[in-house]
């Protein structure tokens, strides 16, 4: 049996490792909005489809506010900036990785 082989990089997938380079070449960021009626909102850009979902539903768990994923980017009800940065940090991404404006 001969195992498949990454077409990025040419290693058996086993060995692989793109999907970790490219998460930790990923720059993800983080800023607020002022919305109709004086609302902030904060939005998180920089995540996949595939993460975006999973870490959305955790994030609106964890902040206790609603919020949606649409466009490539979350969107938290209120102004989230400073725990969201400590919360990506214990979903493992990396601090460089984190940029809250």
């Amino acid at each position: 049996m001969v195992e498949e082989v990454c077409p990025k990089c040419g290693l058996p997938k086993s060995l692989c490792v793109c999907t970790v380079i490219e998460a930790e070449a990923k720059l993800i960021k983080v800023y607020t909005a002022v919305r109709r009626f004086r609302k902030s909102m904060t939005i998180i850009e920089g995540l996949d489809k595939k993460s975006g979902k999973s870490i959305s539903k955790q994030l609106k768990r964890k902040l206790a506010c609603g919020g949606t994923f649409k466009k490539g980017r979350v969107e938290l009800q209120g102004n989230h900036k400073a725990r969201v940065k400590e919360l990506l940090k214990e979903f493992g991404f990396d601090e460089k990785q984190i940029e809250v404006s």
